[in-house]
């Protein structure tokens, strides 16, 4: 089968691997009929990610069907239409029972396919703990609604639930990427008093603009002063920062009112430094995300009843044969992209 491997920093390349098979009674097999390129993806090319293996089919946002399963399997079965969660998780150690699937204790536990263990970037995936990675998408749901929700829709998810997010806040969310639209989402779904959208790219600013026009914009060099005077207590309650470079991680705590909530969602490239000199007496609370994907029944279910659609984001498709020409167009930002989306060759 076809597969899009990491061969080594700075370098992918689509080849020809053996089709997975079931390794252990909890596995399952799944036909990949629709994927998705990550910015996360790319942070593995380039060797922002230290715990990928080189050779791995790389790939972790996709849907699909599901071919074969493990005797052990139960929640699902062959021909079921299928999400697939980033995060490897056993269900039942410590960190898993408080919901902190990012943090299982599984050898494969957290984010594993795709960067420590073969992903989806190919034409079957082998899901490990099914039971728990694995949840049938609803008749009504489309591949092309559901194929968000095991990633970059469960890190908004999940950011906006830690974030304590009240109905009075002034919500900052920083970067209008597929990561930061997602949060978006998830965090219209709190309704807060207000929110405010940081970003500089005049594509990502229209795309906000046309699509969310209750949603305030602003741009980096001006957004002190504008959160400043749209808000009512000297800064945003909650500052979500999902842009990912050093300007916007210290934007977001500048920003940010004193005693307020700051998430990272991003994922950076170099270490971040806390000026501790300069934040002293802001009382701030910093949480720090990545995703634990929990909460994709519950999301699946927002999509199945309106309230989340996250189909605007997919600009461009492409068959698994072309992936590479999708990658330069998402790396580049070329052609006005948020998502490519990588489908069965026909």
């Amino acid at each position: 089968m076809l597969a899009y491997t990491y061969k080594e920093h700075g370098k992918f390349e689509l080849q020809e691997k053996p089709k997975p098979e079931i390794l252990d009674s909890r596995d399952a097999i799944v036909r990949v009929t629709l994927g998705s390129i990550c910015t996360s993806d790319l942070h593995i090319k380039h060797g922002s990610v230290p715990r990928a293996v080189p050779g791995i089919t790389v790939g972790h946002e996709m849907v699909g069907i599901v071919e074969e399963v493990g005797s052990d399997v139960t929640s699902v079965k062959p021909g079921d239409r299928v999400t697939v969660n980033v995060e490897t998780f056993c269900g039942e150690c410590f960190f898993c029972q408080k919901g902190y699937v990012n943090n299982c204790i599984d050898p494969n536990g957290g984010w594993a396919l795709g960067c420590r263990i073969d992903g989806g970037q190919a034409e079957y995936v082998r899901v490990p703990y099914a039971d728990r990675g694995l949840n049938r998408i609803p008749d009504t749901v489309s591949d092309e609604q559901a194929l968000f929700v095991g990633d970059v829709l469960a890190t908004g998810f999940w950011a906006a639930r830690i974030s304590e997010i009240s109905k009075d806040d002034t919500v900052l969310i920083i970067g209008a990427g597929p990561t930061g639209i997602c949060t978006l989402l998830c965090v219209m779904l709190k309704k807060p008093k207000r929110i405010i959208v940081c970003e500089k790219s005049p594509e990502r600013i229209r795309f906000v603009r046309e699509r969310y026009p209750e949603v305030l914009i602003t741009e980096p060099e001006n957004s002190k002063e504008f959160v400043l005077n749209n808000s009512d207590h000297g800064g945003a309650d909650v500052v979500l920062e999902v842009a990912g470079s050093a300007d916007t991680f210290r934007l977001a705590w500048e920003c940010a009112r004193p005693n307020a909530i700051v998430t990272i969602v991003a994922l950076y490239d170099k270490p971040q430094l806390l000026p501790l000199p300069d934040m002293y007496g802001k009382n701030l609370t910093f949480k720090t995300g990545g995703v634990d994907g929990c909460d994709c029944a519950e999301i699946l279910s927002l999509i199945e009843e309106g309230k989340i659609d996250t189909t605007p984001l997919i600009t461009h498709r492409f068959p698994l044969n072309k992936i590479e020409e999708g990658y330069r167009i998402f790396e580049n930002r070329l052609d006005g992209v948020v998502k490519v989306a990588v489908c069965e060759q026909v």
